[in-house]
């Protein structure tokens, strides 16, 4: 059963200010090889938070939660440079499941 990972990127203060190009550079520093994996499941979603713009939310579907804690035993040597460059600390992943509550319908 697919879930929906979302990860929290906290950003340093000039990160924060040209979020949208540090986030080109991170997807281009982790996408290979998360799209080369097995569980891949689909491009993420990137929101910068309104009220911190310091917080960078990625929003992505993947195959499995095993799946992608396989993926991130590769992957969390390719973030480490970015949490240097780019953060105040490292990412904090959390893993939902989207429930099948019925919307269409008149209130």
């Amino acid at each position: 059963m697919a879930i929906t990972v979302i990860e929290t990127w906290y950003l340093n203060d000039d990160a924060a200010a040209q979020a949208t190009e540090v986030m080109q550079q991170m997807d281009d520093a982790l996408g290979d090889s998360a799209h080369a994996h097995a569980g891949w499941n689909g491009h993420a979603t990137f929101f910068q938070d309104e009220a911190d713009p310091h917080q960078v939310t990625w929003q992505y579907s993947w195959r499995s939660k095993q799946d992608h804690e396989d993926l991130l035993k590769t992957e969390e040597a390719l973030a480490e440079p970015l949490y240097r460059t780019y953060c105040t600390r490292p990412r904090q992943i959390r893993y939902a499941t989207e429930l099948e509550v019925e919307v269409d319908h008149d209130h």
